[in-house]
């Protein structure tokens, strides 16, 4: 079930007179800025590269042609998880993320599953809705006309239907579930497996085989025009870039704020240690396809990017500037070198997970499993260095003058019996 994360505090960013020189800080958001627009800009590139993909599968359906369309959402996975650490700092971000990678879904709501899923959730009436095998769907008195499935139908309609946040519709999540299926593994090897011949008309399996090869080109398109709208907003002119450059001050607030915030609360707590508390493979963030090591990998490398003012492109071309750890360094090279140490440990902790996965020694969930001590300790490691990481970069916010500061909190951390109420 979706999990909505409860920021602990407002912020509120201010830099006093003198606290950082303006120069300086101008720098150091400039290439932020920049950073955020070259990540974006990649991301919409390998989404039109998985968009492609999708219309050679739903064009010719079969087995070659979905292992194609996966490896192209894999690959699309590895610069936009880079920018979650724009996240928590920016509105016009913070309020953009949810189109484009909320998790987890209730995945009846999009497709068929399977039996052990269940019929009903007390929580979403929604939860086996079925889209692609209902053109029309009628729930307490109200009709939803699902005869044409449209990028409008699954933003304007179905993402969030009825105000149920597990409604997820759009996103890499949504294509992902329909390019995998179902995980029914558990905590045992394996992800999901669905079959090229579910959207192939003239041999289907699993019924709506059209229907379900619209709605995967409707959400892939519908991924492509979402990023656009980001890389614009981080252009010159666009309102993310303006937020934090037509204040620097403002900017560096936002810089503390979301690494802190992304290294705490979202992932140390709400995407790891809460699984790892409940042994729960249904808490794991890429869970149809098993990329959740990459997933989480990725978010740590984007930190470090942002952090260090370096950031290497798909392409490998570099974009880099003054940065925040010089910043911090000009100010107080202790706590600078604390930083540094603290991001080195944590992807350290993540190299050894990713390692782990990749090898297919043990897959994420695998790891999260209730008994697995060497997976449940590969993972433990993880929340502990981006604590530490988190820690190291709250002490940054006093030197830099940003006050009334709270990071994103998760009860996993913060209130361990609450989890199991």
């Amino acid at each position: 079930m979706f999990k909505k994360l409860t920021l602990t505090a407002a912020v509120l960013l201010a830099l006093p007179t003198g606290a950082a020189n303006a120069a300086d800080t101008k720098g150091v958001v400039t290439t932020y800025a920049d950073i955020a627009h070259a990540m974006y800009t990649d991301s919409l590139a390998t989404a039109e590269t998985l968009r492609g993909a999708i219309g050679n599968l739903t064009a010719d359906p079969g087995e070659t042609a979905l292992m194609a369309a996966r490896a192209a959402w894999l690959a699309a996975r590895v610069p936009y998880q880079q920018t979650e650490g724009y996240r928590f700092g920016n509105p016009a971000v913070d309020d953009w993320e949810g189109k484009v990678n909320a998790w987890p879904l209730d995945e009846g709501l999009i497709d068929y599953v399977d039996a052990s899923y269940g019929k009903s959730a007390d929580a979403n009436p929604y939860y086996t809705a079925n889209v692609i095998a209902n053109p029309k769907i009628s729930i307490g008195g109200k009709t939803i006309d699902a005869s044409k499935i449209t990028p409008a139908l699954l933003s304007d309609t179905l993402q969030e239907l009825d105000g149920v946040e597990a409604n997820v519709a759009t996103g890499y999540h949504a294509i992902e579930f329909l390019l995998w299926g179902q995980d029914l593994n558990g905590t045992g090897p394996g992800a999901g497996d669905r079959k090229a011949t579910d959207f192939d008309p003239k041999n289907c399996t699993n019924g709506n085989c059209e229907r379900r090869a619209q709605y995967l080109t409707a959400a892939a398109d519908l991924l492509v025009a979402d990023l656009k709208d980001m890389v614009a907003k981080w252009a010159d002119g666009g309102e993310a870039r303006a937020y934090v450059t037509d204040d620097p001050a403002l900017g560096i607030g936002a810089m503390i704020q979301g690494l802190g915030s992304l290294s705490y609360g979202e992932l140390a707590g709400e995407r790891i240690k809460l699984g790892l508390m409940l042994h729960d493979p249904e808490e794991e963030h890429d869970c149809f396809s098993d990329n959740t090591h990459n997933s989480h990998y990725y978010d740590q490398i984007g930190m470090a990017s942002i952090y260090n003012g370096r950031y290497v492109r798909v392409d490998g071309s570099v974009v880099e500037g003054p940065s925040l750890a010089s910043l911090i360094a000009a100010k107080d090279a202790g706590i600078a070198a604390a930083i540094e140490g603290a991001m080195q440990n944590a992807t350290a902790k993540m190299t050894v997970m990713k390692a782990t996965a990749d090898a297919r020694i043990m897959a994420y969930d695998q790891m999260l499993g209730e008994g697995n001590d060497r997976g449940n300790a590969i993972v433990q490691s993880v929340v502990d260095g981006l604590v530490a990481q988190a820690k190291a970069i709250e002490k940054a916010a006093s030197v830099l003058g940003v006050t009334a500061m709270a990071f994103e909190g998760s009860d996993s951390l913060d209130n361990p019996n609450a989890v199991f109420k």
